[in-house]
Order: C-alpha cells, then structure tokens, then sequence
C-alpha cells in the first residue's frame, strides 16, 4: 500500500494476497490464508494488527497504517506505553535536566522501561527492537564502549513533540518556578518510570511515610538474574516463596529492602526509602576468586561506607571444598574475620534454596518490623550525625536514607577526592585494612601532607616509627612498628622497592 511497510515474512502469498479480490463489501472478512497472517501482523512501536490487504473490496480490510519507514521525525509516531516512545521521552527527559550528561547508558534505559515496558527484555545482551529500530531511524545515536544513548536532532525534535502531544510542554526535572517542592512533572506511559541517580543530585524535600502509607519490598541486584550459576534460579525460588521484590541495579550489595509508598502521586515513580539491611551474596567459588583479586576487601570496605547498618555476608555452599583454589581454612578464616572483625552478620546455607528461603525469612521479618511505624527521610550520614537531623533525634529504626541518594551514593565510579583515591592506595598494601586506611587518612589526608610528615623526621627511624601509634579500628589498636615501617618504605625509597 501506499505510503507502507510491507511486513517482513511471507512474500509471496503477500503479494497473491495483495492482487487477488475478496469478498464484496458487507460479506465475509478475507478468507487467504495470507491475509489472516497480515491482520495478525503488529510490531512493538504501533502496538496494534492492522490488516494490510489493500486489494480487499471490503472497507473493514482498507486500513491506512499510520506510519511509515521513512526516517525523520514527521514520518514516524510511537504508540502510547511502547517501548520506542518509553525511550524517546526517558532521553529528552535527561537532554533537558540541567545537571544531567545529556546521554543514558543501556541499563539505565533498561532500569527506567522495565515498569512499562514489558516487550524490553532485561537479560537481552543485545539492544531491544525498540532501541534498534529508533537507532535505525536515526533517532537516537550509539557512542563510546560501553554504550551511550542520546538523540539526534531529528531525535530530539520527534520527542519534544511526543511531551506535546501528551500536554507536556516540558519535561524539565524540578527547576520550573511554578512547580511546588517535592512535586515532579509527570511523565506519560514507560517514560515516567524512575531515572535512579542520573536525574542529579539536587536536595529533594523530606520524605515522610506513615503506617500504611508503604509496603515492604525485596530488591535484588539486577547481576543476580543473569550471568552464570542458578541466578535465575534465586528469582523463580522467589516467586514459588511469594516474596515481593523488584529488580534493579544496585551499586553496592545485591538485595536490599525498600519501602515504597503504595498510593504515590505518579503511580510510575514512587518514592523509596531505603530499610537499614542489605545483604552480599557469594557462593564460595566466587568468595575464592574475590579473595585473590583483592575484591573482598574492597567490597567490605563499601558495604561498611553505604549508609545502611546492618550488613549480612551471605555465604553459599557450592560444590566440594576440595575443588576449591583456596584451602578451606583460608576461607575459615576470612569468614571469620568479616563477622568477629568486620561486624557483618554471617549466613552460611547449603544451596541457592536455603539462600532464597533465607532472604523469604528476612523479607517478613522486616515487614513485622516495621509494621506500624512512621518513615521519615534523612541525608546521608549516620542518624546520631548533627546534620542529619533537624529537631529532636529521630528513631534510627525510622530514619533512613531515600533509594536514589542510597543508590547514587554508593556508584563505585563516581568522581573521587584526593582523600578517596588516597585510602584506596594505602589499601593496596599488604595488612592495611578498611579501618587502617580511614584512621591514615584522618591524619594525613593526602599523599603531600604525608610526605611533608616524613621530610620533617630528622632520621630514617623516626621515620619508618611515624605512622606506628596512629590507632586504628573499634578497639583503637596501634597501626604498629611492622606496618609504618612498609609505609615509610613505600613513600620515602626513591629507588626500586627490595
């Protein structure tokens, strides 16, 4: 037809379909085979069968597609609550936030259509048809590795008119004077769904949530239900226990618990507040791998620094210890550590079902917890903090950090201060721990004011004992003569280290 696509499959008897007249007008529908196969024909931007045998007599048959392949904007309109129109709106939104990078990454697309989207496909390892065919349109355009989203103008200009069209003249995030604090512009279908930390980091109102106003929910870390092992296996154990829970993209742990409200203005995007539990699953394969490269202290170090309080080492069982790359009392030993030294909670269970039915127990136990109480939002920091409060002190039970500062918060690659990038070195050395590097950077906060320390010791063994009384950790231990001398030796050789 004119001014159409054609769809995809079955060419011939298309275009037999296409020649051939049916039954006059007011008779039956098309009887071809060819024709039932066109009106069951949809794609994911219309979202609706249109029967394409233009050669049909009947006007029930005689529909005019409403889009056409060719590119640009004016040729092309996305139904309502599709997938290419989610990303259209979800790409302006971030073109027009004034603290944004103007571009969004794969999951952060996938994490802002999952809700209304239901044709994206999470696990998909490549880009979604959706995606594909507005990067086919020239509508949205791939940079860098790993990949980066934003429009074009032709892009650009197809979305501004989509916000139009849904009585949206802008799609600004929060700056428009008229708009009362703590309201966000609503965004129509898939595009309201929450855009995480890539909507900035301006203060936001506080948040208050009272008995009944919110539901107790599992999220889990969208590494989970992919990759390799039984991850998808934890999510259908889930499902069989009837926990609720939500996947998404977590930067640190791999569940956590969040209390959505359960009436929020914009039903797409409610607002979070994040309970003060989160777990690291590992099976012990992994723990192995993690203690090698250095992961596991890493890891630690920033489940300590999250904002939450009660961090739980979940440990797997995964096959026999004997085909291990770690002795089994290496692994003792780290376990150990992280709950005697570390202060995490540690559950130990047999397979991913005892893990599920783990994480079902800790999902109700939370949910009778905290049934009944008022939720209130705090900026981050702990909850004794001066700054964190306003007013009298809050129950810490009840004061908690919302998801997007929680999430945004604990993004590993955010930008870093000298002071961050400085504890990272110092734990790269051998027995410099989490605590050990916080307590070196309290006194010296960077590299130079540590090397003006060591330039102002009159001899080398005042300063290989410099750093040995600093005290470190809970019980206020000092860093020890051993330690300080490996430092002073790593910052004062000027020649190869022995």
């Amino acid at each position: 037809p004119s001014g159409g696509t054609r769809p995809p499959a079955g060419g011939a008897a298309l275009n037999s379909c296409f020649r051939r007249r049916c039954a006059p007008s007011g008779g039956t529908h098309c009887p071809c085979a060819a024709a039932r196969k066109l009106r069951s024909y949809s794609t994911l931007e219309t979202g609706s069968a249109e029967c394409w045998t233009s050669g049909c007599s009947n006007t029930e048959h005689q529909v005019v597609p409403t889009q056409r392949k060719a590119g640009g904007p004016g040729s092309y309109w996305p139904a309502r609550h599709s997938g290419a129109r989610a990303v259209l709106l979800l790409l302006y939104r971030e073109h027009l936030n004034p603290s944004g990078h103007g571009f969004l990454t794969k999951e952060e697309l996938l994490q802002g259509c999952a809700q209304k989207a239901p044709r994206v496909a999470p696990g998909s390892a490549q880009p979604w048809p959706a995606l594909r065919s507005l990067l086919h349109r020239n509508l949205v355009f791939r940079t860098h590795r790993p990949a980066r989203y934003s429009l074009t103008p032709e892009g650009l200009e197809l979305a501004q008119r989509l916000a139009e069209s849904e009585g949206l003249s802008s799609l600004n995030v929060g700056t428009a004077p008229e708009e009362s604090p703590g309201e966000e512009p609503e965004v129509p279908g898939a595009a309201s769904a929450e855009l995480g930390a890539s909507e900035g980091s301006d203060e936001q109102p506080a948040l208050e949530l009272g008995p009944g106003e919110y539901r107790v929910l599992l999220c889990v870390d969208i590494g989970e239900t992919r990759g390799a092992g039984h991850r998808p296996e934890l999510l259908r154990e889930l499902q069989r226990l009837r926990v609720t829970h939500t996947v998404r993209k977590l930067h640190v742990g791999d569940f956590v618990w969040v209390a959505q409200e359960t009436s929020p203005r914009d039903p797409a995007r409610p607002r979070e507040l994040v309970l003060d539990h989160i777990v690291e699953r590992k099976r012990l394969d992994d723990l192995c791998r993690s203690i090698i490269d250095g992961r596991f202290r890493e890891q630690k170090f920033r489940l300590k620094r999250c904002g939450l309080g009660h961090p739980v080492y979940l440990v797997e069982e995964h096959g026999s210890g004997q085909n291990l790359s770690l002795p089994e009392s290496t692994l003792l030993q780290a376990v150990t550590n992280t709950q005697v030294i570390d202060g995490f909670f540690v559950k130990r269970t047999a397979d991913i079902k005892e893990s599920a039915a783990y994480l079902a127990l800790l999902t109700r136990g939370l949910q009778r917890l905290y049934q009944g109480h008022t939720l209130r939002s705090r900026p981050w920091g702990p909850p004794e903090d001066p700054v964190s409060r306003a007013g009298p002190p809050p129950n810490p039970l009840c004061s908690l950090l919302t998801f997007n500062e929680f999430n945004t918060g604990a993004m590993k690659n955010k930008a870093q201060s000298v002071r961050e990038v400085f504890a990272r070195q110092l734990m790269q050395v051998r027995g410099v721990s989490g605590e050990k590097a916080a307590a070196l950077v309290d006194r010296y906060s960077t590299p130079a004011s540590l090397l003006a320390a060591y330039d102002a010791c009159a001899t080398s063994k005042e300063q290989e004992m410099l750093l040995s009384t600093i005290k470190c950790g809970p019980l206020q231990r000092n860093l020890g003569p051993a330690l300080s001398r490996t430092l002073s030796q790593l910052y004062c050789t000027s020649g190869p280290l022995t």
